[in-house]
């Protein structure tokens, strides 16, 4: 079984029945990452010219055949970041950055032999976020992205032009801890272990078969 493995239990996840307050039973402390602001940007890249490094296999032959290419991790990596207030929106910032997404080029070398490169997206932002005030625990600008590319060119060794969609989330955390309501500990369902039965359906046969053949009854 699991959480939404028919477990029946008020002390698991899951959707709340009658009134949300019953079972409530204390404040806890909880040791998190809060996030106060987010936003989203998503664009088709076209024609960005990636540099590739660490071949595997290494010493392909050339020229290569562009496959595909894929952002190798959901984090990216922030630079460059300048954070402005607004004098006319409390709280608020304009948020420059620098984002570097870690990508993943396949490709077939002239010998048909398959293989990748790494290589890495950079992108610039300018957007307006949420900037908690100034405080003891510092906040931290984070990006979750994820970049996909179904098109490409070879363009010499070292080099391959990619088209592709790309997402960049950028994020305002920060680790505090947070007091929130609590039903208790959470009750932990044994797993149910997956089996494949290949008797299914063969021992639910009767032992001996049903009916008879009777002789046609005379008139």
């Amino acid at each position: 079984m699991s959480f939404f493995s028919n477990f029946q239990s008020d002390k698991c996840p899951g959707n709340i029945t009658g009134n949300p307050l019953n079972g409530l039973n204390e404040k806890i402390c909880i040791q998190v990452k809060r996030v106060f602001d987010a936003c989203i940007m998503q664009n088709q890249q076209d024609d960005v010219a990636v540099t590739l490094y660490d071949f595997y296999p290494q010493n392909p032959t050339y020229p290569l055949t562009f496959t595909s290419a894929r952002s190798s991790s959901t984090k990216g990596t922030i630079s460059n970041l300048a954070i402005d207030r607004l004098q006319d929106r409390p709280n608020c910032a304009r948020v420059q950055c620098t984002v570097t997404i870690p990508i993943e080029v396949l490709y077939t070398d002239a010998n048909g032999v398959e293989g990748f490169a790494k290589s890495q997206l950079t992108v610039n932002e300018d957007v307006i976020l949420f900037i908690p005030q100034p405080s003891v625990m510092p906040y931290a600008v984070e990006s979750v992205v994820s970049f996909v590319a179904p098109e490409g060119t070879y363009v010499n060794e070292t080099t391959m032009t990619v088209s592709g969609c790309l997402t960049v989330i950028l994020k305002v955390v920060m680790e505090v801890e947070l007091l929130v309501p609590s039903y208790g500990y959470c009750a932990i369902p044994p797993c149910q272990e997956y089996t494949h039965e290949i008797c299914t359906g063969f021992f639910e046969l009767p032992l001996y078969p049903q009916g008879s053949c009777n002789p046609p009854r005379s008139r």
